[in-house]
């Protein structure tokens, strides 16, 4: 009798250490899980975070350098266009206003009147240029972006050299805009922060995206430090990439000029 019930309270055992030891295993499996979900869903969040974080970033810089965009174009208005026009309304109401002008005066002063409204004329056309080039309108990127280097080169300042292979319509206006704005913005850190004497850009296909590769020879600067050394100018660049939906990437060192690659 003994030996048989002793086999059975065994086998019970057996059974009871092994639904024991499976209910364990689930536990574990289910814990191991439940903990790696979550972390991967905190993983995700952080993810999210950051993305929204650089989303602000990106949204602030484009609203600030829409603002410093909007003043300039305020001073180049004041500066340019009402205080030449007010010279034009006090000379046609000196002429109005009195009496003993004689001829001579006249005529200079008329001149002189003609040759203010020639200038604002022009200033205008300068500040209608900047704000929409007419050749990007009329003729697309590839064009605007060969005058851009040709304004440069001309400029006697800077020695320009371009490869533009960009197909037509590849891009919609607004994105062409953007990477014309880029070039431009690069073109005037290289001058006046970098003291560049040489710049090369290059507009090109690669595959299924197109690649703007810049360089110049000037004062470049430390990479690990480019969060701190980030300017208006440069937070602008990143923001029209970001609208692109590209990619941007440095390359430059102290005294050995700067390279750029984006990728849209």
């Amino acid at each position: 009798m003994d030996g048989p019930f002793l086999e059975d309270n065994g086998v019970i055992a057996i059974v009871i250490f092994g639904v024991v030891l499976l209910l364990v295993m689930g536990l574990t499996l289910i814990l191991f899980f439940y903990l790696s979900r979550k972390k991967i869903i905190q993983k995700e969040l952080e993810k999210k975070t950051l993305e929204l974080n650089h989303q602000k970033e990106m949204l602030k810089a484009t609203i600030v350098a829409q603002e410093a965009e909007r003043n300039r174009i305020a001073q180049d208005l004041h500066d340019a266009i009402s205080a030449k026009l007010n010279v034009v309304s006090l000379s046609a109401n000196f002429l109005l206003e009195e009496e003993n002008v004689t001829p001579k005066e006249t005529d200079e002063i008329i001149n002189h009147m003609l040759r203010v409204t020639n200038k604002t004329i022009e200033s205008s056309r300068k500040i209608a240029h900047n704000l929409l080039p007419p050749i990007l309108e009329k003729f697309g990127l590839g064009a605007a972006l060969e005058e851009l280097c040709d304004e440069f080169s001309n400029s006697k300042k800077v020695n320009v050299t371009s490869k533009i292979a960009y197909e037509a319509k590849r891009l919609d206006k607004d994105e062409e805009l953007h990477v014309f704005r880029i070039a431009q913005e690069l073109m005037n850190n290289s001058m006046r922060h970098g003291k560049a004497k040489e710049i090369e850009l290059n507009f090109e296909p690669k595959k299924e995206n197109l690649l703007l590769s810049y360089r110049d020879d000037g004062v470049g600067f430390d990479t690990e430090n480019i969060g701190v050394l980030k300017g208006l100018g440069l937070r602008n660049i990143e923001s029209r990439v970001s609208l692109l939906k590209g990619t941007i990437v440095y390359e430059s060192e102290e005294l050995k000029g700067v390279k750029v690659q984006i990728t849209i």
